[in-house]
């Protein structure tokens, strides 16, 4: 897709699966928390029980780990009808203290790109999430020297960008976009006129997925790695 990116003097990525590594993670936590609780229900009722929870905890918890272990100790205490042994609630805690303690991975090509880009443009990160987690991350990656504003935000819907470029005087033709997600980095950003690249992580959260018909009727540019990039800027 050819998209026009002269006019660019902002970047803003997304951290979580563009940065680094981050939903594999939640995947490998699913798997133990599956297993904690097969005594109870089959993995796909598991499965379905947890993110269910999680879509009712959302407006509630926000995104992140905090709310995902939240979620997973609701759903454990209904999946056994309040029958959960100590031990077991004390392991699906441990689950999400790993997860938090969990080593930063920087994902491949992401320190050359942005030690290339930052001499030219000013990049942000705008992610969503646990702030404190979040902080803790970007401390942790080696990455921060490369970014003049960063951005936790509650959510990433359109109205949230355009809260967020007004507050910080970003013209909107001025503004480049780059994620994994195409609900919540590519779609919101199109929509107010921006533009967006999308990188895809090799693993997506449902709750993150959109329809084929909405990847195809965007112009954004899909990359398959965050060094491509460069060839564009």
């Amino acid at each position: 897709m050819e998209v026009d990116f002269e006019q660019i003097t902002t970047i803003a990525f997304d951290a979580d699966d563009t940065l680094w590594v981050n939903e594999t993670y939640f995947r490998e936590a699913e798997e133990e928390f599956a297993s904690l609780l097969e005594g109870y229900e089959t993995k796909n009722t598991i499965d379905q029980e947890l993110f269910k929870m999680e879509m009712q905890n959302l407006e509630l918890y926000g995104y992140g780990i905090k709310g995902f272990m939240l979620s997973m100790v609701e759903s454990a205490l209904q999946l056994s009808n309040h029958q959960l042994p100590q031990q077991t609630l004390l392991k699906i805690l441990a689950i999400g203290k790993k997860m938090i303690d969990h080593p930063v991975e920087v994902l491949d090509g992401v320190e050359e790109v942005l030690k290339d880009l930052h001499q030219k443009y000013k990049l942000l990160v705008l992610t969503k999430g646990d702030l404190l987690d979040q902080e803790r991350k970007l401390k942790k990656s080696g990455l921060s020297k490369y970014f003049q504003h960063v951005e936790v935000l509650s959510d990433k819907k359109e109205a949230n960008y355009a809260s967020l470029l007004k507050h910080l005087e970003i013209n909107i033709n001025q503004f480049l976009m780059v994620g994994n997600s195409l609900k919540s980095d590519v779609i919101p950003i199109l929509n107010l006129g921006a533009r967006a690249v999308h990188i895809p992580f090799h693993t997506t959260w449902v709750h993150e997925t959109v329809s084929e018909d909405e990847e195809k009727n965007n112009n954004h540019l899909k990359l398959n790695s965050i060094k491509e990039i460069l060839r564009y800027l």
